[in-house]
């Protein structure tokens, strides 16, 4: 438990690292989606962060929680054997490996990404927006 979750914002910004973490390995993924290995072990496996949520010192009262990654984890997919003999990376069989990447999984999970960091977002705008107003109401 972390005391320094203390208001939206603390919660808003913390959200939106997270996703920012999300649209980096998405973007990660993407970028060796084609890539080739000359074995299995060499292939490239998309990555995943692993989310955990962390409540506020008060959370029973106050109710307020955010989410952290906790970690990057290496998906368990395999990669795709290809047959190339005329590639360099080829095994003695002609055999290459093509890395473990869904592109429209990583399409969909890059869009969900986005509109919850948009999401985030629009909270701390409105929030802001709001307080302006407050602070203008007392002038």
């Amino acid at each position: 438990m972390m005391s320094d979750i203390s208001n939206i914002f603390d919660v808003a910004s913390r959200a939106m690292s997270a996703q920012m973490t999300r649209l980096n390995t998405v973007a990660s993924n993407i970028s060796n989606a084609r890539s080739i290995a000359g074995s299995p072990e060499e292939a490239y496996r998309a990555i995943k962060p692993m989310f955990e949520t962390e409540y506020a010192e008060r959370a029973r009262e106050t109710g307020i929680a955010t989410v952290n990654v906790r970690e990057i984890v290496t998906t368990d997919r395999e990669p795709t054997k290809v047959y190339m003999p005329e590639h360099n990376k080829a095994d003695e069989e002609g055999f290459v490996w093509q890395a473990a990447v869904d592109v429209e999984e990583e399409m969909v999970e890059m869009l969900e990404a986005s509109r919850q960091y948009q999401n985030n977002l629009e909270v701390v705008s409105t929030l802001r927006s709001l307080m302006m107003r407050t602070v203008n109401m007392g002038r």
